[in-house]
């Protein structure tokens, strides 16, 4: 593994973290990935928040690209994938700006995009014997729900379609940075994935309690979100495959 690590530093990587409102914990975060992945650039896309998440982002030295209004965590990644496309960037990793995603586990969720020719890697929550945090039982219903509907549209087998934690990799950039999804679009950009004949795959990978911000998908939203990303995935399953694949 360690010569693995090794050649991982050859690659030009970038490590996208959108946040809003994340400034008890962004700085922490930051500070925590540059200490443990000094090799790989980050960006932090900060979406419209009303507190000081630049600034605290600012500090440690990384880049901060601001929105001048909330566009939805869709919005902010996509900002991710258009300067990681414009750059050349050869493979991506998203990450939570409130640090539920653990930062241990980022060259486990990056290592099949860049040796085993995956286009995208997903950390999944549930592959680990024991994780710090796996939501609550709501969730998990809606989590499932998901899965079965991508298995049943794409035939993929998928343990935590909705988790953020993902690397990508430079053809997959290019199309995300085209087009992604805004409002809840982890389900979705895996069925658009799909859709561009990409090889998806999960990795575990603990999670833990959020340390800063808020859910976006809270009380009666999650009907709406369950909805919304329903139609939206059945809609793209209309939509007929490009020409060009991955």
């Amino acid at each position: 593994m360690q010569g693995i690590i090794e050649l991982m530093k050859k690659f030009k990587v970038l490590i996208i973290i959108p946040a809003f409102n994340e400034e008890r914990i962004i700085k922490r975060l930051i500070t925590d990935i540059m200490s443990a992945y000094p090799e790989y650039d980050i960006l932090v896309v900060n979406d419209g928040s009303h507190d000081n998440t630049a600034e605290e982002a600012k500090a440690p030295g990384v880049s901060v690209v601001t929105h001048p209004f909330n566009l939805g965590i869709g919005g902010a990644v996509q900002t991710g994938y258009k300067i990681a496309h414009l750059e050349g960037y050869n493979a991506t990793i998203q990450i939570d700006g409130d640090y539920q995603h653990d930062p241990a586990y980022l060259n486990n969720v990056l290592e099949p995009v860049l040796f085993r020719n995956f286009d995208l890697c997903i950390g999944s929550r549930f592959l680990l014997m024991k994780s710090d945090f796996k939501s609550t039982p709501i969730r998990r219903i809606g989590i499932q729900f998901f899965a079965n509907l991508l298995r049943w549209i794409t035939g993929i087998h998928l343990t935590d379609p909705t988790s953020g934690y993902r690397a990508t990799g430079r053809s997959l950039i290019k199309h995300f940075s085209e087009y992604y999804p805004v409002d809840f679009p982890e389900p979705e950009a895996v069925k658009m994935a799909k859709r561009f004949n990409a090889k998806i795959i999960e990795v575990p990978v603990n999670m833990k309690k959020r340390l800063g911000g808020v859910s976006s998908i809270r009380y009666f939203s999650t009907i709406y979100y369950m909805v919304k990303v329903t139609l939206a995935i059945l809609i793209d399953s209309l939509k007929r495959n490009p020409k060009e694949e991955l």
